[in-house]
C-alpha cells in the first residue's frame, strides 16, 4: 500500500508540474495585451473571490494570528505572490513567445535560493558539496541563457537577457516565500495558508495598482482574456496547487523535486511543439546539467534533513 501511495503522490505532482509548464508556455503569455501588474492582480483576485464561497470560515482564523504570523504571511504574499509572479509574468511577456523554455528553466534555480536563505534565516545546515553544485548550476544557467555567445545587449537579444534577469528574480522571490512559509505551516494548515496568501497578495497588488494608477477598465479585458484567466484559475493556478499539495502528502521532498522536473521539461516540449522555438545544442546540454544539479542539491539537502530527524 505504501508503494501505491508513493506512485499516487508522484503522479499528482507530475500532473501539477505539467500544468505549470503548459501555463508558462500556452496560457499566461496569451495575456500579453494587458499590463503585467493588472494580470498578476487578476490571477490572484479571481481565485481568492471564488475561494470565499468555499473557505469563508477561514476568516475566523484571523483571531489566531499573532503579529509575527501576519508579518510572515505578508512576506509570503509580497515575495511569492506579488514580486515573484510579477517577475515571471514580465519575463514571459518580454520574450513574446520566443525562448519561453529558457525563462521557465531558469526559474528552477529556486531551490538554490531557498536553501541559501534557509541557512541565513533559519540557521539550517546546507547539504554536502552545496557550493560546488550551486556553482555548476549558475554556470549552466549562464550557458542556457547565452549559449556560446558572449553576453551583449542589442535589438536581437535585449529582451531575452531582461527576461532571464526577471526569471532569476522570480526564482529568488519564490525561494524566499518557501522559507517564510516554514514559519506559517508550523501553526496553520495548507488551506489557511493558501487562502490568506491569495488574499494578502490581492490586497498588495490592489495597493500597487492604486498607487501606480495601473487599473484598467474591465471592458478592456477581452473575452479571450477572461477565458484564459478562468482556465488558469481552475487548472494551472489554484487547481494545480491543490493537486501538488495533495500529492505531496504521500511522497518525500526529494521525490517531489524529481517529479517537479516535469515542469521545465514539459515547458520545453510545449515551447517546441506549439511555438516552434528551438534551443541550441549547447542550451539543451546546459538545461540537462541544470536539472542534474537541482536533483543533486535537493538529494544532498534531504540527507541533512533526514540526519537531523534521526
Amino acid at each position: 500500500m505504501e508503494k501505491k501511495k508513493i506512485w499516487l503522490g508522484s503522479i499528482f505532482v507530475i500532473i501539477a508540474a505539467v500544468l505549470w509548464g503548459l501555463d508558462g508556455v500556452v496560457l499566461t503569455p496569451r495575456l500579453y495585451n494587458l499590463p503585467v501588474p493588472f494580470v498578476v492582480f487578476l490571477l490572484h483576485a479571481i481565485p481568492f473571490a471564488l475561494m470565499n464561497f468555499i473557505f469563508y470560515k477561514e476568516y475566523k482564523k484571523l483571531k489566531e494570528f499573532k503579529i509575527h504570523d501576519l508579518i510572515f504571511m505578508g512576506l509570503i504574499a509580497l515575495f511569492g505572490g506579488a514580486i515573484g509572479t510579477l517577475s515571471i509574468v514580465k519575463a514571459l511577456f518580454l520574450v513574446n513567445f520566443h525562448q519561453l523554455s529558457v525563462v521557465v528553466l531558469l526559474q528552477k534555480l529556486q531551490p538554490i535560493f531557498a536553501i541559501i536563505l534557509a541557512r541565513l534565516i533559519l540557521k539550517e545546515k546546507t547539504g554536502k558539496d552545496f557550493i560546488v553544485w550551486a556553482s555548476i548550476a549558475i554556470i549552466a544557467a549562464y550557458f542556457l541563457t547565452f549559449g556560446l555567445n558572449a553576453p551583449h545587449i542589442d535589438a536581437g537579444n535585449k529582451n531575452t537577457i531582461l527576461a532571464a534577469m526577471y526569471s532569476i528574480i522570480a526564482a529568488f522571490s519564490f525561494g524566499s516565500a518557501t522559507v517564510f512559509g516554514k514559519f506559517i505551516v508550523t501553526n496553520f494548515d495548507f488551506k489557511t495558508a493558501t487562502f490568506f496568501r491569495y488574499g494578502f497578495t490581492t490586497v498588495i497588488m490592489a495597493g500597487i495598482l492604486l498607487f501606480t494608477k495601473g487599473f484598467i477598465p474591465l471592458v478592456n479585458v477581452t473575452k479571450a482574456n477572461w477565458i484564459i484567466l478562468l482556465i488558469i484559475t481552475f487548472t494551472t493556478g489554484a487547481g494545480a496547487i491543490a493537486l501538488y499539495y495533495y500529492g505531496l502528502k504521500f511522497i518525500d521532498a526529494h521525490i517531489s523535486t524529481i517529479c517537479e522536473l516535469a515542469f521545465p521539461l514539459s515547458a520545453a516540449f510545449f515551447d517546441v511543439i506549439i511555438n516552434k522555438s528551438i534551443l541550441s545544442p549547447v542550451q539543451w546540454i546546459a538545461a540537462f546539467v541544470l536539472m542534474i544539479t537541482i536533483v543533486k542539491i535537493s538529494l544532498n539537502q534531504n540527507e541533512i534533513i533526514e540526519y537531523k530527524k534521526a
